[in-house]
């Protein structure tokens, strides 16, 4: 066991911090006519709702849980030797959305062979990432902050833990972390959403007007319909009421596109230029052809829209876009990047120093791809700067389980803000016995990679500091090839790593032979051995190493002898449970002459988020672990590399605080 170094910086003035929260007791989408400018907008009022029926077909099976599997992590048993669950084969197709179901992938069998235990599934709850107190959760929306407190809307099922019953759920913070729990903004209750309160996102108005558009899924055909909703007194802080629109729906399918292929409208933005003074909207779908597009309409009041949509881009083979998002970053030179803010306002105008990020969620594959470009105001067109690396076919913001993600800018600390939705990789059958499904990310700061200028930068916001408490630090560990060095950190589902390695340059000199064929994603995860990785940490392992989560570089020489740098997470080893779904996840990530190798990585339960080169590469898996829980999780050091030497220079470790979401308190009365 390699020692831990005393790191005053990692202690509250010097001295002990709280106690760590005591762990859950287990018994308790190239636009046409591009270049022509678009006639101004029309009062126009849209026909009626196109209709198109879909028959959801959900076919039940009986599960019974197993007997208990002997050797697992200690705790109370099941309570009974037979659950029956009813679990359905899919979700969400048949009404129109992404596949919910991870039954697909499990195949048959699976589902009744592992017998989970009540300590198990308690500890899989997380302690500081935003979860409803119980049942399904899907997409965040319409993030916003609003008189001194940060707002989350989410999909959210009351009533069961499987998707379905979609309405929003609201909570609030100060700090984007610490969350308190909002009666339901709105839910299913009119023609036009009666199937569904779908996402939407925020929009404030100059004159302090807070406008929500969202989608919603029609009584009888299930088209997919766009609404207005806004609070019902802006005054209020905590923003709880809402009316939905006389008008509604505000928007329908237009000509060409399928009833139910239109949904998910993006935060308005303007870019005022003589009389325009119209704000645009950008909304998901896909064509005949199978090409993911984002369309835009232009309008002055969020009632009346364009009676025809400009095409802001398309990609063919893409299929269908859904939670669009669009915005700005600073780049370069120029008076938006010299301004010193972290983040631009969704409106800042297109210009020198700013580009426009487009991101969509492919609902082919369920990730999230982004790609970096220019917009063009008069059309309402948009172009990457890399054809290569367009959406859906290049970069993404997150190479693990990550999808639905929608940004907000934060005026506060002038930063834009990520969410994203993290959804389970077990089994229905499980989640139903647990009573929850699914998480939302950590907030992360986005900003463009100026240094790249090709990329963006996640970050955990700063807040996520302010649950550390107790620390410790690791230098100038030698990790021998083949090695593996347990770290001596106490408790270890709740963690803040930063790890910092360099490979000895003379091992990376003397390896001639190219590698053009690795790919984390086909890989034997970290027990494949190579001539320059893997090598990183292993974390929530037990101790023999029976379960691990594997979080590492893998070095390759390319055909022209340049060194290329994979960055992979492997949940092959993660638990002895054979009903989930286990990959190992990951890409390239680029690293510049000079840079040391660097990743972070937040623990919290379940859930494992990382973040390579400062952000510039991030995955994030979900992870279910039967003995590597409680106290018996360990953190280590390894390099399974065959020709290199590697030093970790530096590894801190934090012990991470509960963020204490909690219902909001019913007797307060000051805010």
């Amino acid at each position: 066991m390699i020692p831990a170094v005393a790191d005053p910086t990692t202690l509250d003035g010097g001295g002990a911090r709280r106690p760590l929260l005591p762990e859950m007791d287990p018994r308790g989408r190239a636009a046409a006519g591009a270049g022509q400018k678009r006639p101004p907008a029309t009062p126009t009022v849209l026909p009626a709702v196109v209709s198109a029926v879909l028959v959801l077909v959900l076919v039940a099976v009986t599960v019974l849980a197993s007997q208990h599997v002997d050797g697992q992590g200690g705790g109370v048993p099941a309570g009974e030797d037979a659950v029956v669950v009813e679990v359905a084969a899919s979700r969400g197709v048949a009404e129109g959305v992404s596949e919910k179901s991870t039954a697909p992938l499990l195949g048959a069998g699976a589902l009744q062979d592992f017998s989970w235990t009540n300590a198990m599934l308690a500890w899989q709850r997380t302690a500081f990432h935003f979860q409803p107190p119980k049942n399904w959760m899907n997409d965040p929306n319409g993030p916003l902050y609003h008189k001194g407190w940060y707002h989350l809307f989410y999909q959210w099922n009351p009533d069961s833990a499987v998707w379905g019953n979609i309405t929003w759920g609201h909570a609030v913070s100060r700090d984007l972390l610490h969350w308190l729990h909002l009666p339901l903004a709105m839910v299913p209750d009119h023609p036009y959403d009666a199937n569904g309160v779908w996402s939407g996102s925020a929009t404030r108005l100059p004159d302090g007007r807070i406008v929500m558009l969202y989608t919603g899924s029609t009584a009888e055909s299930s088209a997919q319909v766009q609404n207005l909703a806004e609070p019902a007194d802006a005054s209020d802080p905590l923003l709880r009421e809402w009316v939905k629109s006389d008008a509604n729906p505000v928007l329908v399918p237009p000509p060409g596109i399928g009833p139910t292929d239109f949904r998910d409208p993006t935060t308005a933005w303007r870019t005022p230029a003589g009389n325009d003074t119209a704000w645009r909207v950008a909304i998901g779908s896909k064509d005949r052809d199978h090409a993911g597009l984002a369309l835009v309409y232009r309008t002055e009041d969020f009632v009346r829209y364009d009676p025809a949509p400009a095409l802001m881009h398309a990609v063919p083979g893409t299929g269908m876009w859904e939670c669009v998002d669009f915005y700005p970053v600073a780049a370069g030179s120029g008076a938006a990047a010299d301004s010193g803010d972290d983040g631009l306002e969704t409106s800042t105008a297109p210009g020198p120093g700013v580009k426009h990020v487009l991101k969509a969620s492919l609902d082919d594959d369920k990730h999230d791809y982004y790609a970096i470009g220019t917009y063009d105001p008069a059309t309402d067109t948009w172009t990457p700067d890399s054809a290569e690396d367009d959406v859906g076919i290049g970069l993404r913001y997150d190479y693990g389980k990550y999808y639905a993600s929608k940004t907000f800018y934060d005026p506060v600390l002038r930063r834009r803000v990520l969410w994203g939705w993290v959804g389970e990789t077990d089994s229905e059958r499980a989640d139903i016995l647990k009573g929850w499904a699914s998480v939302q990310s950590i907030p992360r700061t986005v900003l463009l990679d100026t240094k790249t200028g090709s990329n963006l930068l996640q970050w955990p916001v700063v807040e996520v500091e302010n649950l550390r408490m107790s620390g410790k630090s690791f230098d100038g560990v030698a990790l021998d090839r083949g090695s593996v060095v347990p770290l001596d950190v106490g408790k270890a589902t709740q963690l803040d790593i930063e790890a910092v390695f360099e490979v000895d340059a003379s091992d990376a000199a003397a390896v001639t032979e190219a590698d053009v064929t690795f790919n984390c994603s086909t890989s034997a995860g970290a027990a494949g051995r190579g001539l320059l990785g893997p090598f990183g940490l292993l974390v929530l392992a037990d101790d023999d190493l029976s379960e691990q989560t594997a979080v590492y570089f893998y070095l390759l020489k390319g055909t022209d002898g340049s060194l290329q740098t994979f960055f992979c997470q492997d949940e092959l080893r993660a638990s002895k449970a054979n009903d989930l779904v286990k990959r190992v996840y990951g890409s390239l990530v680029p690293v510049l002459d000079g840079e040391n190798l660097s990743v972070r990585i937040l623990v919290d339960h379940s859930i494992v988020e990382s973040f390579a080169q400062g952000g510039r590469t991030c995955i994030t898996s979900r992870v279910y672990p039967t003995r590597a829980i409680y106290d018996s999780a360990r953190v280590f050091l390894f390099n399974n590399a065959t020709h290199a030497h590697v030093k970790a220079k530096s590894v801190k470790i934090w012990q991470l605080n509960s963020a204490y979401i909690r219902p909001y308190p019913a007797t307060t009365t000051s805010l």
